[in-house]
């Protein structure tokens, strides 16, 4: 029975190792381009104009998730109940707020200018990659 080399097993290792570097960023690389935080301000004419933080997530499976926040207001972790980007174009919804937003990604995918829809008010809505 012949016993495999040092050399065979040496060089599995190091094909491992060179794999497991390279596709990993890979994979990091492949989350849609609307993952990360977003903000903004509202301005609501007769009210105060209020800042506005949306999170964006991406699950292993590429099911997207988010998060509202209103920093003026103190209010955070507002759950977002539905949202989609496809072609573009970010769109989700918030029940408990009764809050929909449509917006379209910039070419240089740095901002999505778009429109909040929020108790009966339609309310320009630019929001911009967070630093």
């Amino acid at each position: 029975m012949k016993l495999p080399r040092a050399s065979s097993s040496i060089l599995r290792w190091g094909l491992g190792l060179v794999l497991a570097f390279t596709v990993a960023p890979l994979l990091r690389a492949q989350q849609p381009s609307i993952v990360g935080d977003w903000e903004g301000t509202l301005d609501p004419g007769a009210k105060p104009k209020q800042r506005i933080v949306i999170h964006v997530a991406a699950a292993q499976d590429g099911t997207l998730s988010g998060t509202i926040d209103y920093p003026d207001q103190d209010s955070s972790g507002i759950q977002i109940t539905a949202i989609t980007y496809k072609q573009r174009v970010l769109h989700f919804e918030c029940t408990s707020n009764l809050s929909i937003y449509d917006g379209t990604m910039s070419d240089d995918k740095s901002a999505l200018n778009g429109t909040l829809k929020q108790g009966g008010q339609n309310l320009s809505l630019v929001l911009k990659r967070a630093p």
